[in-house]
């Protein structure tokens, strides 16, 4: 007897764990499935797909657009401090390297003499390729008025080089955007003088990428040339450019800061550029640390991450192009 029941006691416990262990999945699954999360106002539980989020820090849910209205006054502060963490992560981001050289397979320098836009084809050529002569698939020497990536000649005539510009537009190229934007601005290529049309475009080729168009709408609206003077759109585009890559708006950046007194800020869009390959930033950190208001190993650090740039950007063709043309100067 004590045997009999001690095994349909034994049987009776593990139908019951077997029981609780059911239980448990279907809850981890319902969960997996159909995640709850808490209302941070009257903290009651709802299903994560019908929450109302917090759409500046993203850090509470809320059950609906009532509660999110209540408790906006005692969650304001946390909100706008997270907020600014949130848009300095992203400000202070290494952007990514630029592009290489479709010929040469070098990075692009940074310096804008260091390097050429074909609207032919819509490359972007290093000086040193654009110097160095071209030559068909025979080693024979061509003609040195051939865009050197698609042997397309080089055209002086405002109308086809705009023809050009258009075509590549229809591509969606950024670069030939922004360039029929500096038409319009000056009154370049044949083209009568628009300040709103080159606004425009400019405005166009940011949005598809290309930084420095961001950069000029930014110090358009900072110091009011053609629109109304805004510092606060002039740093927002600015800073749209930094963290496109644009290493003059990331040195423009660190100067707004060093100059409101923040030279922590300052130092870190300064390093951000140098490491982008900015000359003028380097010596900017190398100022600083000799007035003592940063570390030696600070800018030890900035300078080796300068050197590795000119490592990553430096050829002899780049340099024999500079040595012929000051317009080819890279570095």
């Amino acid at each position: 007897m004590c045997t009999t029941n001690g095994c349909a006691s034994s049987t009776s416990k593990n139908d019951n764990v077997c029981e609780v262990n059911d239980k448990l999945q279907n809850i981890c699954t319902n969960n997996e499935n159909n995640l709850l999360s808490v209302c941070a106002n009257c903290h009651k539980e709802g299903s994560d797909d019908n929450m109302n989020t917090c759409n500046k820090c993203n850090m509470v849910k809320y059950c609906n657009a009532a509660c999110k209205k209540k408790h906006r006054s005692k969650h304001k502060k946390q909100c706008e401090r997270r907020v600014v963490e949130l848009h300095d992560e992203k400000l202070f981001k290494q952007p990514p390297p630029a592009n290489d050289c479709p010929i040469c397979f070098l990075i692009i320098p940074t310096l804008d003499t260091g390097k050429r836009y074909q609207p032919c084809c819509g490359k972007m050529i290093c000086s040193g390729c654009f110097y160095a002569p071209v030559y068909d698939c025979q080693g024979k020497e061509l003609n040195d008025d051939l865009c050197p990536f698609c042997r397309a000649p080089h055209q002086c005539e405002h109308e086809e080089n705009v023809r050009r510009l258009q075509n590549r537009i229809e591509h969606g190229d950024a670069r030939a955007i922004h360039n029929l934007g500096c038409d319009y601005a000056y009154g370049t290529n044949g083209l009568q003088q628009d300040n709103d049309k080159a606004l425009k475009l400019y405005h166009q080729a940011g949005e598809l990428g290309y930084a420095t168009s961001y950069y000029i709408i930014g110090l358009a609206y900072a110091n009011g040339q053609g629109l109304e003077r805004d510092k606060k759109k002039g740093t927002h585009y600015i800073e749209l450019a930094a963290m496109m890559g644009n290493v003059n708006a990331r040195y423009n950046l660190g100067q707004a800061e060093e100059n409101a007194g923040n030279v922590e800020r300052g130092l870190k869009h300064y390093m951000i550029a140098a490491v982008g390959g900015d000359a003028v930033s380097l010596k900017k950190i190398k100022e600083l640390y000799s007035k003592e208001y940063t570390t030696k190993e600070y800018y030890t650090k900035a300078l080796q991450s300068y050197q590795t740039y000119l490592g990553e950007i430096k050829s002899a063709q780049r340099d024999k192009a500079a040595a012929a043309q000051e317009d080819c100067i890279y570095y």
